[in-house]
């Protein structure tokens, strides 16, 4: 369903200019910063040190851009955005919980480390709320 409420428009517009605007932050960065976002990410998710840092730096930087994107674009439905957003948001949970420095002892409240990932759930949540609205809405139109 493409941006037809206001609640879409807040819903795709706000995390899709922000999330592009990380991609577009990152073009041309330099090898240092690669390899330490590379270092970060493996935390997360391991086959990515298998990776070299720059092709690293390449993938986060268009993947990050491709998913700000999609969620911006008016013609790309609720669920597939959302789809988007949720794999580039299980990718950053994936970090926060799987490196125990970002998390408090019990493993889910987050360390002074871990915040700035934590507050990277509502991003999560976006994306579900773009996976599960759509499809209300659709079944609502098809009872009409």
């Amino acid at each position: 369903m493409a941006l037809n409420t206001v609640a879409n428009v807040a819903l795709r517009a706000v995390p899709g200019a922000f999330v592009l605007n990380s991609g577009i932050s990152k073009l041309g960065m330099d090898e240092g910063t690669a390899s330490y976002l590379q270092a970060e990410a493996a935390k997360g998710v391991p086959a990515l040190a298998n990776l070299e840092a720059a092709q690293f730096g390449k993938l986060l930087t268009y993947g990050e851009i491709a998913v700000g994107a999609t969620l911006l674009l008016p013609f790309v439905p609720n669920r597939i955005a959302g789809l988007a957003l949720g794999a580039f948001s299980a990718g950053m949970m994936s970090v926060y919980f799987r490196d125990d420095s970002k998390t408090e002892d019990d493993g889910i409240r987050p360390s002074g480390e871990g915040i700035a990932l934590a507050k990277d759930s509502w991003l999560s949540a976006i994306a579900i709320a773009l996976l599960t609205g759509g499809a209300k809405r659709a079944k609502k139109r098809k009872k009409k």
